[in-house]
């Protein structure tokens, strides 16, 4: 099954569009994890087990991974997922970007590696960069468009040829580079009218959209400007704003995941 085939049978059976993701930050862990060795694999396992039925996808970030020198914890939480919850599609938020040869490499970290589904990836050295990510045809590629943060803008909407860059990218990318209908991208919720720009240049091409929850994106601004007309083709991702939610009433810390995702799930269902 490819990655739009797991995406897509996600978004059905799972009648959500909510993406989590896993940016585990062991200061912010439970008294009980703290100071274990296996603690950041622990603590995901806990949230992905009681939200995965909610969810359309899981999105590691590489790099909470790999500062405290726990790719081998990553390792292991794609390979939880692939045996235990094995329809969801695996995001690496990786956010590569290299010339051919290196970015090969890159591409068997991600897909060999860590088996992961998908992989997120900078445009700016052009498609070059880009080839051999698309050379695993039953991957997806999810290429920075306009992205959450607010310094984007730097370059993103820079003027040429009349229009602003990130268009540029979302039509190239559209028209060009998914020959084998394996792309998306990653465009902010934090920017809901850009976000409609990029939907009407792509069609039903998959979004990942980042910026609700911690980052203050509009859930009902993010799906009306971001559904395709099937009302669908969205990834919502929400990071801290699940991962540390605050319990109540003597939650459980993945309990209280479990309520913030699935109050955010139901909140991009009703719109």
């Amino acid at each position: 099954m490819t990655f739009i085939e797991k995406l897509s049978a996600a978004w059905q059976d799972r009648r959500s569009q909510l993406c989590i993701g896993l940016d585990p930050d062991p200061a912010k862990f439970p008294g009980q994890m703290q100071g274990k060795s296996d603690a950041i694999f622990a603590f995901c396992k806990e949230v992905i087990d009681a939200t995965a039925d909610l969810v359309c996808a899981f999105k590691p970030q590489i790099a909470y991974f790999a500062a405290l020198r726990a790719e081998d914890q990553l390792e292991e939480i794609c390979a939880y997922l692939k045996k235990r919850h094995p329809q969801l599609p695996i995001v690496l938020d990786a956010k590569r970007g290299d010339i051919g040869a290196t970015a090969e490499q890159y591409a068997r970290e991600a897909f060999e590696r860590y088996g992961a589904d998908a992989v997120t990836v900078n445009p700016y050295m052009g498609f070059d960069s880009v080839q051999p990510y698309l050379e695993w045809k039953d991957r997806g590629v999810i290429v920075l468009c306009r992205t959450s943060n607010e310094g984007g803008s730097d370059l993103q909407f820079l003027n040429s040829d009349g229009k602003p860059l990130y268009q540029h990218v979302a039509a190239m990318v559209a028209n060009k580079w998914n020959t084998n209908g394996q792309c998306g991208l990653v465009v902010g919720a934090t920017f809901p009218n850009e976000l409609a720009q990029v939907r009407e240049i792509v069609g039903d091409m998959p979004l990942l959209i980042p910026g609700i929850g911690a980052q203050g994106g509009d859930i009902r601004a993010t799906v009306e400007a971001g559904r395709t007309k099937a009302g669908t083709g969205m990834m919502i991702n929400s990071s801290r704003a699940i991962l540390y939610a605050k319990s109540e009433g003597g939650e459980s810390f993945a309990q209280a995941s479990r309520r913030v995702a699935l109050e955010t799930r139901d909140a991009i269902n009703r719109y």
